[in-house]
């Protein structure tokens, strides 16, 4: 399984558009070779690198499994809070230094039955056993850089 976007490279800066310093829209992704039994897909992007601890940026689960490709912009499936406090995607947005961005996809066995207010902590105890493959992709994003 593999998740690659156009717009950069794995390990490559994350260009400002998909940044609070620009239009703050979710990158295009295409995710390639999931296994031929999965029922869902699952979408987190978090940051590793945040003061705080690791800071949840995108979680997205129930994408149907026959979409390979999300377009710029696209959140399909049941969108959950980041943690700005709102649904959907907040971009890249460090105070300081150089972030990891990680962009993780699943394919899982089942439908998750979780309603849009559930937290990245449920919805992974959720996937916990039901994960056939994970693919990842790592963007970097400086707002000095």
């Amino acid at each position: 399984m593999q998740l690659k976007s156009q717009a950069f490279q794995n390990g490559k800066l994350i260009p400002g558009k998909y940044t609070c310093d620009g239009k703050n829209v979710s990158p295009p992704l295409v995710i390639m070779d999931a296994p031929k039994e999965t029922k869902s897909l699952a979408l987190i992007m978090s940051d590793p690198d945040a003061p705080h601890g690791t800071f949840l940026h995108w979680l997205l689960w129930n994408i149907p499994p026959k979409v390979t490709e999300l377009k710029e912009g696209e959140s399909p499936g049941v969108k959950g809070k980041n943690d700005f406090g709102k649904p959907g995607y907040g971009g890249p947005c460090p105070p300081s230094g150089i972030h990891r961005y990680v962009f993780r996809v699943y394919a899982l066995d089942i439908m998750l039955n979780h309603p849009e207010s559930s937290t990245k902590q449920q919805v992974e105890a959720a996937m916990k056993g039901h994960i056939l493959q994970s693919a990842e992709l790592i963007g970097r994003y400086s707002r000095t850089a």
